[in-house]
């Protein structure tokens, strides 16, 4: 079966790597922590991810950001890939790649939890409504819009645990302390919540070093990945089913505690 993969219309290649009006990241830790402290309170307020983000930027981004958008793979995604919404949220043409794919995992796993790439985009625009159109944004961005694809192809659901593993596994692809932050923190607090002998940090390790031994995700065609079988693509990627998560899961209910409501029965 042939699918059709003209998605949207090319990227602008001629755009700078940096803007000049672009500010240098600074390093705030104790804003991040603030922030953390508001997000724990509702796991739902994206907003505070971003500001944790912002406020601990990745030494080496630019270094690996540019790397790519430079290479042969960056250029050719950068035409055929501008704009990973385009992409993510038109469900009726990812309904037409192959019955298994992980396209259909996707639109299932979007459905289900009423999400759409554009919904997360907005959340970053109020967040951030200045845009500088530099390559580094469109890199950063693929980053930013792959988040949900990464709960499927893992396997973490939405609860905290899952949230706090998919982040270790992003850190794991690429090291961000906001990454790593707020996987650990979550963790930390869960364990400060809700009194179980669930192997959190076992989880949160083993999403880390499941993203390291995996490709770059936000560096590979996504449309290729859509089109593949699910299973296939995970065992290519070197994802396997994440066993520490499961186990906490079965502990949480084993304990009477609801993994995706833990807060608020500790509450």
């Amino acid at each position: 079966m042939k699918i059709d993969h003209d998605f949207s219309a090319p990227g602008d290649s001629q755009a700078p790597f940096i803007h000049p009006d672009r500010p240098a990241a600074r390093f705030r830790p104790l804003k991040a922590l603030h922030h953390f402290r508001e997000l724990i309170k509702d796991k739902e307020d994206t907003e505070q991810v971003f500001h944790i983000f912002e406020s601990l930027p990745r030494p080496g981004f630019r270094k690996d950001a540019k790397a790519f958008v430079e290479s042969d793979k960056g250029k050719a995604l950068l035409e055929s890939e501008p704009a990973l919404a385009d992409i993510l949220d038109d469900h009726e043409r990812l309904r037409k790649m192959p019955a298994g794919s992980l396209a259909h995992a996707y639109c299932d796993f979007m459905e289900n939890e009423g999400l759409s790439a554009a919904g997360l985009i907005a959340e970053y625009d109020r967040f951030s409504p200045q845009k500088y159109g530099d390559l580094i944004e469109w890199y950063g961005f693929r980053q930013r819009d792959t988040h949900d694809l990464l709960h499927v192809l893992t396997g973490y659901g939405r609860d905290a645990l899952g949230e706090a593993c998919v982040l270790a596994f992003t850190y794991g692809q690429n090291p961000s302390l906001g990454n790593v932050f707020i996987a650990y923190a979550a963790g930390l607090n869960m364990k400060k919540q809700v009194k179980s002998d669930a192997p959190i940090f076992k989880a949160i390790r083993e999403g880390q070093k499941m993203g390291k031994a995996c490709p770059k995700i936000n560096e590979e065609s996504i449309i290729d990945l859509l089109a593949q079988p699910l299973e296939a693509l995970r065992e290519r990627l070197h994802i396997h089913t994440p066993h520490f998560y499961h186990e906490a899961h079965a502990r949480f209910r084993a304990g009477n505690v609801d993994p995706y409501d833990m807060l608020a029965q500790a509450a």
